[in-house]
Formats: C-alpha cells, structure tokens, sequence
C-alpha cells in the first residue's frame, strides 16, 4: 500500500474520533434506554461504529 500523506492521517484520525465518541454515546443512550427495541437500536450502532473505527484503524498499521 502506498505511504498515506499528513492529510490523510488527519482525516483518519478525525474519521477514528468521531467513531469513538459515536460509540460512547450509542452505548450510553442504550444503557438508558427502557424499551428494547430502542436499546437493540443503540447496541448495533455502537457496534457498527466500534467495528468502522476498527476498519479505520487498519490503515495505521
């Protein structure tokens, strides 16, 4: 794979933190939450969050 310029590890990196704070909210909302459909709602998207920020962190290795 080629080098990946400043920008780019800026953008990743900015990409990586809305991740991670995206994922923190979810599973904060999903904690509170009463109705379990809405709790399911939440638990997946932490998930999908936790797994992008993974495939982002990818290219940093």
């Amino acid at each position: 794979m080629n080098e990946l310029s400043e920008l780019d590890l800026q953008n990743l990196r900015h990409l990586i933190g809305g991740f991670s704070t995206t994922q923190c909210k979810m599973q904060a909302y999903a904690s509170q939450a009463t109705d379990p459909g809405v709790r399911q709602f939440f638990q997946k998207s932490a998930q999908s969050a936790m797994e992008s920020r993974q495939q982002l962190m990818n290219f940093l290795q």
